[in-house]
């Protein structure tokens, strides 16, 4: 099973549990909300932002989680949408690393 659909079935359970409509609109606010958890742990982690009692190992879990948070709803879209993440990014960023176009 790929890492999409290890990540699908987790949000599908999550989602019937909660009593979530996981909707296309849903999926893309709840990347959003999570790229925002992401910032605000990034701004804790490097001293920008109140750390609310965290101590320095604590705020880099933190980071390292909501990192984690906003994957998965990247992978959750990509499977919504039927879109190999794997082929995408090698067209668009490999590209330069396969010799297929040259950066400069």
């Amino acid at each position: 099973m790929s890492l999409q659909a290890e990540v699908e079935s987790v949000s599908t359970v999550y989602a019937r549990q909660n009593g979530i409509d996981r909707t296309d609109d849903w999926l893309m606010l709840k990347l959003t909300e999570e790229v925002g958890e992401l910032t605000q742990a990034y701004l804790a982690r490097t001293g920008r932002a109140r750390d609310k009692g965290r101590c320095e190992a604590e705020r880099e879990e933190d980071f390292r989680a909501e990192l984690a948070d906003v994957l998965a709803h990247v992978l959750l879209i990509a499977q919504r949408f039927d879109v190999d993440l794997v082929s995408e990014v090698d067209d668009k960023w490999l590209r330069w690393v396969h010799g297929r176009e040259d950066p400069a």
